[in-house]
């Protein structure tokens, strides 16, 4: 029998307590409290990213569709997942509305809030994503994540993937952003 240990818990429970801090003193999560103002967050922090990532705006051009998550939010205490609520735009104009869902568990602890932007290159990821029941990305077509190195690399002849994930607006405090396993699925208008 594994004996009590009082400063073990007490740890534990220091632990739980700057978790939970965490999570309260990460700026409020602006949850959409409509379709016009998800619309509007969305719109804005794609023309952020185009006009601060000159990759993004290239691959905008280029995009048959643009998928924006504007505000996730992410926490962790060993167990941990991430929600948020983006639209796409086709031509510009809004196709639908869509949820991001991840879960993980592991070594980590901390709270934060990021938003990220899905490029669909051609028509059959655009398909994918409007008539699968839920993408999960890693599976289905192929997504690239563009980070720095990536980045300068990239130009109109060599984008080759069905896809191209922008993270972008990280606050908070937690291990990095892994976009993989997240699952996006279509919110059902009434």
């Amino acid at each position: 029998m594994i004996p009590f240990d009082r400063s073990f818990h007490r740890a534990w429970f220091y632990v739980l307590l700057i978790a939970m801090s965490l999570v309260l003193l990460l700026p409020r999560a602006h949850a959409a409290t409509s379709q016009e103002e998800l619309i509007r967050d969305a719109q804005q922090a794609l023309a952020t990213l185009r006009k601060i990532n000159p990759s993004a705006d290239a691959i905008a051009k280029s995009a048959k569709g643009v998928l924006v998550f504007p505000n996730i939010i992410k926490a962790g205490f060993v167990f941990g997942g991430s929600y948020g609520e983006g639209v796409l735009f086709v031509d510009g104009k809004v196709r639908g509305f869509y949820n991001s869902v991840s879960a993980s568990w592991g070594l980590q602890l901390g709270a934060q809030s990021y938003g990220y932007a899905l490029f669909l290159m051609n028509d059959k990821a655009l398909k994918y994503l409007e008539e699968s029941q839920g993408w999960e990305l890693g599976s289905g077509p192929t997504v690239t994540l563009v980070d720095t190195g990536v980045a300068a690399n990239i130009s109109t002849t060599t984008l080759r993937d069905d896809a191209y994930a922008f993270i972008f607006d990280q606050q908070g405090l937690m291990g990095g952003i892994n976009i993989e396993g997240t699952k996006i699925t279509r919110i059902k208008q009434p």
